[in-house]
């Protein structure tokens, strides 16, 4: 749907190309953005002036969007400054002083995943800028933000949101500067950081500051972190370790997060300190889910649908190209993936739409002149997960020491598809709908685990078009308990299925597999296992990714500390620039520019016996010539029904880029990056509200 990693594979490829149409929405349709939009509806002042790293985009996947109309539903004014000059505080002043306070957020995407490669190079196309633009947003947008204003404004409230103050809300690690960072809080002007998807927590914020409560009294909402010296003021509360503890010793840090993500759950999360000296930041427990009839008036909400009309002449703003005919059916995921900062931003529980909201924006699509008749997506992080993984999270939140899929599926597993499965038929039903395709992460073991077979019969006859993306990520169990996946034989299960439903349906479709390298717990065996896998089922990657190390997710803390913050276990934990680029080659052995590195990776591994002329053999000696074969992209069995090991290769490029990512891929812990409530990648999945959606296979 709208995750990161689908937004921007598509707008990165499409940014320089064309336009995108804006379908004529009138300013008048927007949230004012100017001074004169001010006047002409009669405001004299507003309440709230949202300022933003992207462009305004008046979208439900975009989170400043469903942040600033939930407002405007309370009988708030509210006004957007998005992607404002950070070396001019007169940028912030454009719409004066707000009467409550400042919304910050660094945007869909986090500032450094936006800007920088996982080798540290920086990008040349932003998606969230008219134009695809790189370079008009700053670093650390939301601390850069925040300060800014504090400068401009000494006295107005300041809080700050999105995929990029929640994942940094307490201590945590910076990939890009290779150390640890303070809470936010300690570094910007912001008084409140509302973490999250945070629709709850920014209503009540705002009516404690119109009722008259000093910003430094709102101490009290679920959802929100702060910081204070009134020690005696905060009850109820777990010690984290200090930050001169968590300097003192990496371990710490991995102490300190796993007991945070102990308490990641609205009805049984405590409230956590971390101490800076004499200075307190405090984690309120995360607010509770939105209900069913709450998501429906979220997403009822009179949003444009598309650009501000101030963006058509720089050619529009890419990432919305593939969102605008999506819907967000579901937020929240029970998968559980440790490179996905999901637990940590939209929680365990699965929240969903009724069917009645979800048609009613399908019916309202078709009247779209630019609607084609597709719907490009209905899900959200995953999109086969349709209600709570089990009846007691309704009533005593999620296990705060298990997980839902992992390592086994929990004996209370509720495993279903029938609300989706129906949902989808509906869909397909709406007059002016000629098909409904599901792009959302499609969570295989889920699907494998179901003893029906409708949902993988729909899927397959109406709702993929020639392939299905799917994210097995790695082949070795070693590595994929590191990652918190299934194991190796639960994809094939999977892969098995997929291909016998193809044959009952008389149909011959791909199954592309998402692979990430160099993740901790990743030796160079294991990297020659996958690159065997991938010469078995000759398959040539098309979207490879190296493991990016994103805020607050368990895999960044391997990588850090070099234990398992489950299990406080120590992991290999590949870091060399030069082993990183071996592991990321051998997925791709079969191109002659990555021969150096494959060869070097195979005899550091002490696989010589797979350099020769044998047809397992990944590559030829010095001077030998490889036989060139040619086949079709991603797993698809011959029409005879061969075994899994006979699947067709790709004859198309592999879709890496020299940067270690997917082709235009920026994963954000497999989360998607949108704002307040950013997929992995992940960022990689989907993000929006006052989070982040992220999509999970």
């Amino acid at each position: 749907m709208g995750d990161s990693r689908k937004m921007n594979d598509y707008a990165s490829r499409h940014a320089m190309r064309a336009k995108v149409p804006q379908g004529g929405v009138p300013r008048e349709k927007f949230l004012p953005v100017s001074l004169a939009d001010m006047e002409a509806r009669g405001i004299g002042q507003l309440d709230f002036v949202y300022v933003t790293g992207d462009a305004y985009v008046d979208h439900p996947s975009f989170g400043p969007a469903i942040i600033s109309r939930v407002l405007e539903a309370h009988g708030y004014k509210v006004g957007i400054i998005a992607q404002p000059d950070w070396k001019d505080e007169h940028s912030v002043k454009t719409l004066g002083r707000p009467r409550l306070g400042f919304l910050v957020s660094a945007g869909n995407m986090d500032s450094m995943v936006n800007h920088y490669s996982v080798t540290r190079k920086h990008r040349h196309e932003d998606a969230y800028t008219p134009g695809g633009v790189m370079g008009k947003r700053p670093d650390r947008a939301a601390m850069v933000y925040c300060n800014l204003i504090r400068k401009a404004y000494r006295d107005v409230p300041i809080i700050a949101g999105g995929i990029e103050a929640s994942l940094r809300r307490l201590a945590h690690y910076d990939y890009w500067e290779d150390k640890l960072r303070r809470s936010l809080l300690m570094d910007c002007g912001a008084d409140i950081i509302s973490y999250g998807m945070g629709e709850h927590s920014i209503v009540e914020i705002a009516d404690a500051l119109d009722s008259g409560l000093p910003v430094g009294d709102i101490t009290f909402i679920a959802g929100t972190c702060y910081k204070t010296k009134r020690h005696e003021d905060v009850y109820d509360y777990i010690s984290l370790p200090s930050w001169e503890e968590l300097q003192a010793d990496k371990l710490n840090y991995a102490k300190s997060f796993r007991t945070q993500m102990q308490n990641t759950d609205p009805l049984s999360g405590h409230r956590l300190v971390e101490a800076y000296g004499n200075v307190w930041v405090v984690q309120n427990p995360p607010a509770k889910p939105l209900s069913q009839q709450e998501m429906d008036d979220v997403y009822a909400l009179p949003y444009a649908g598309t650009y501000h009309p101030d963006y058509i002449e720089a050619g529009g703003v890419p990432a919305l190209e593939e969102v605008r005919f999506s819907i967000i059916s579901n937020r929240g995921c029970f998968g559980a993936c440790s490179f996905c900062a999901l637990t940590f931003h939209q929680g365990r529980i699965i929240q969903t739409r009724s069917d009645e909201s979800i048609l009613a924006e399908a019916r309202k699509m078709t009247q779209d002149p630019l609607f084609k008749g597709y719907i490009h997506d209905v899900g959200g992080p995953t999109a086969n997960f349709h209600q709570p993984s089990c009846e007691k999270q309704l009533t005593k939140g999620v296990c705060p020491n298990r997980e839902c899929l992992w390592p086994e599926p929990c004996k209370n597993l509720r495993v279903t598809h029938e609300g989706y499965t129906n949902l989808l038929r509906k869909l397909r039903e709406v007059p002016g709908v000629r098909k409904v395709f599901v792009r959302s992460g499609v969570r295989f073991d889920y699907a494998v685990y179901d003893k029906s077979d409708d949902f993988l019969r729909e899927l397959v006859k109406y709702h993929i078009s020639g392939q299905l993306k799917v994210a097995p990520e790695h082949i070795s169990d070693n590595v994929l308990d590191m990652m918190g996946k299934p194991r190796h034989d639960v994809y094939l299960k999977f892969v098995d299925r997929y291909h016998k439903m193809n044959r009952s349906c008389n149909m011959d479709q791909y199954l592309v597999p998402y692979m990430i390298s160099s993740h901790p717990g990743c030796t160079m065996k294991d990297a020659v296992e996958l690159a065997e896998y991938l010469r078995d089922i000759h398959h040539q990657p098309e979207q490879v990714q190296d493991f990016y190390p994103t805020p607050s997710t368990v895999s960044t803390v391997m990588y850090y500390t070099g234990v398992d913050p489950r299990t406080m276990k120590p992991v290999y934990v590949p870091k060399d620039p030069h082993e990183k680029a071996m592991q990321r080659a051998l997925m791709q052995y079969k191109n002659p520019k990555l021969r150096p590195l494959v060869l070097e990776a195979l005899k550091e591994a002490g696989r010589e016996d797979l350099i020769g002329y044998g047809e397992k053999c990944l590559i030829r000696p010095e001077g030998g010539e490889r036989r060139h074969t040619s086949g079709a992209v991603g797993e698809r069995r011959h029409a005879s029904g061969a075994a899994p090991g006979d699947l067709r290769r790709s004859g198309k490029g592999s879709g890496y880029s020299q940067d270690g990512e997917r082709s235009g891929v920026r994963k954000q812990g497999h989360h998607r990056d949108s704002q307040e409530g950013h997929h992995r990648d992940s960022q990689e999945k989907k993000e929006n509200s006052a989070g982040s959606i992220s999509r999970k296979g």
